[in-house]
């Protein structure tokens, strides 16, 4: 898709004050996906030359400017720190409805500035209890939850001019297990729902984030791994019927449904594993 209405690309670092027709530009595959008239400016986040990823002892810092090949290449590597939490990321990283193309361009900021019910970055941000830093164009930053970050469908928390820099995933959720499940109306196409639990080795706790059957993400913790009807209580509680998403991939109603079949399925799964 053309953007026929841009007129200038400036460097990302630029001072210029923000006004209306501008963005960030970091792959670009979400922006030259759809028509966007609006645009007029973009701004150039690969002059920041961030570093895609990083490990410390907090955890896994993950650039806004990261590629999804990028990360996916960490998530495979052999003899890297989190198994578990390395093998949650490449699923994640799998579940993108794309050509290879697209996953050496696409960024794990613009999957989730892109704010898509069926991103799969945002359902590793919030199930791995993931961080978001915001920076603002005067320089300052502010933390937020991943899970907080999308707060409907193309929406953010995020104000005119501010940028995400990048995702924290913290060491302790990434030791945890987890199971994934997934479901789509096509071999290849956008998650009709997506629905990962992690358990904590130690405690046994339980948590479960179900994203792409929902308008935002929604997640749900037990101090234990609950029962069936348990977590059935627990997420209608708060997957109410106006949060379920609706398109052509899939009725609200059946979302909904599909949502706490997948979820009961990741509760079995972990289980076992106690």
């Amino acid at each position: 898709m053309d953007l026929p209405g841009v007129r200038e690309i400036v460097d990302g670092r630029s001072r210029l004050p923000w006004q209306a027709g501008d963005a960030w530009l970091a792959g670009g595959t979400v922006l030259f996906g759809a028509s966007r008239p609006d645009l007029k400016r973009l701004r150039d986040l690969s002059t920041w030359g961030w570093t895609p990823l990083a490990v410390t002892e907090s955890g896994l810092v993950v650039s806004a400017t990261c590629t999804l090949a990028e990360l996916l290449s960490f998530a495979e590597a052999p003899d890297g720190p989190w198994p578990t939490g390395r093998a949650l990321i490449a699923h994640c990283c799998r579940a993108f409805s794309s050509s290879f193309k697209v996953w050496n361009t696409a960024t794990v900021g613009g999957n989730l500035c892109a704010a898509l019910p069926a991103g799969p970055m945002i359902s590793l941000a919030v199930a791995l209890r993931g961080v978001c830093r915001v920076l603002g164009l005067d320089g300052r930053v502010r933390t937020v939850p991943a899970e907080e970050f999308v707060t409907g469908p193309g929406s953010t928390v995020l104000h005119p001019g501010e940028l995400l820099r990048s995702v924290e995933l913290p060491a302790a959720a990434l030791a945890e297990l987890s199971a994934v499940r997934r479901v789509s109306t096509h071999p290849w196409g956008r998650s009709a729902a997506l629905v990962i639990g992690v358990r904590a080795p130690v405690t046994a706790g339980l948590t479960v984030a179900v994203t792409a059957a929902t308008t935002r993400p929604l997640s749900v913790s037990f101090s234990r791994v609950p029962s069936a009807a348990e977590l059935r209580r627990t997420l209608r509680e708060v997957f109410t019927p106006d949060l379920a998403f609706e398109d052509v991939h899939g009725r609200a109603d059946w979302r909904r449904h599909l949502a706490e079949h997948l979820a009961e399925e990741v509760r079995r799964e972990l289980a076992e594993e106690v």
